[in-house]
């Protein structure tokens, strides 16, 4: 009988004791804090914490994706350890490049991979990860877990508001032109990822009311479907949990006894968007 790992990424925001208990293969993308690069999501490297204390310091932060050679010994651990296929899911490949370096690795692997490209991030690629373990510890093959990770990546709303859109604009994941003017108009941007983009979705005034935004957005998208909830939020805990206990209550029926989960986004993640971002992963299950 085969043996399939499973690998994601640090940006899928599993936290480690998930993994752990459904033996998922996190691969850390890298932040550099003025010109010191640290791993993200293991002891000693970089946290949330840090990130959001050096952007607010103006210390140059910029973040790298893991390489080829990285990811090819990630593979290589998994055959030597008796895995015969692969199944790696990643962030969108047009906000990191390492769904590429994935690619690039599987070229040379000793055993097949099955490269994956979420084309979001956070728990909405780390709620497609771990269904596509769900479906590997029932027996399924690596292309029907690849497949139900599309699956469930291309059903999900990501959604999100930033005090501020410079930092995603000093990483290049949103036009100058576009960060200007909310800066210009003193507003918060709601935004979501759109074709594995970042994209802006509306533009408010008061963090109070994009909360309230974010919230009728995430039940609309939510519908009368079963659904996985994420909270996520950089330095912003109080209107994290606000959010988070709003959506348990209206959404309770989509839920089915599930917890919406809260968390702070790694520190990646937070070197794009800033402190004060509060996001929400509303992702259907059927």
């Amino acid at each position: 009988m085969s043996r399939i790992a499973l690998v994601t990424d640090s940006t899928a925001s599993l936290p480690p004791e998930v993994a752990e208990a459904h033996g998922i293969v996190v691969v850390p993308l890298q932040v550099v804090i003025g010109g010191r690069s640290y791993d993200e999501g293991v002891e000693g490297g970089a946290t949330p914490q840090t990130v959001a204390a050096a952007l607010r310091e103006w210390t140059p932060v910029s973040t790298s994706r893991p390489t080829p050679a990285a990811m090819l010994e990630v593979y290589e651990k998994a055959a030597a350890a008796g895995a015969t296929e692969v199944v790696s899911i990643h962030v969108s490949s047009e906000l990191s490049g390492t769904y590429e370096s994935a690619q690039l690795a599987a070229r040379e692997a000793s055993v097949p991979v099955t490269a994956v490209d979420s084309r979001t991030l956070g728990m909405a690629t780390g709620f497609a990860v771990l269904s596509a373990a769900e479906v590997l510890a029932e027996g399924g093959s690596a292309e029907d877990a690849a497949d139900t990770a599309r699956r469930r990546t291309t059903a999900s709303t990501s959604l999100f508001y930033v005090d501020t859109l410079e930092y995603l604009r000093r990483g290049g994941r949103i036009g100058a032109a576009a960060a200007l003017l909310g800066s210009a108009l003193a507003v918060k941007p709601l935004l979501t990822i759109e074709n594995g983009r970042v994209g802006m979705l509306e533009k408010v005034r008061t963090a109070g009311r994009a909360l309230s935004r974010l919230e009728e957005l995430a039940v609309a998208a939510a519908g009368d479907t079963p659904v996985d909830v994420a909270v996520a939020h950089l330095a912003n805990p109080e209107r994290a949990e606000l959010l988070a206990g709003h959506l348990r209550d209206r959404l309770a029926a989509n839920l089915e006894g599930r917890e919406v989960v809260v968390g702070e986004v790694g520190a990646v993640i937070g070197a794009h968007v800033g402190p004060g971002m509060v996001a929400t992963a509303v992702c259907p299950r059927a």
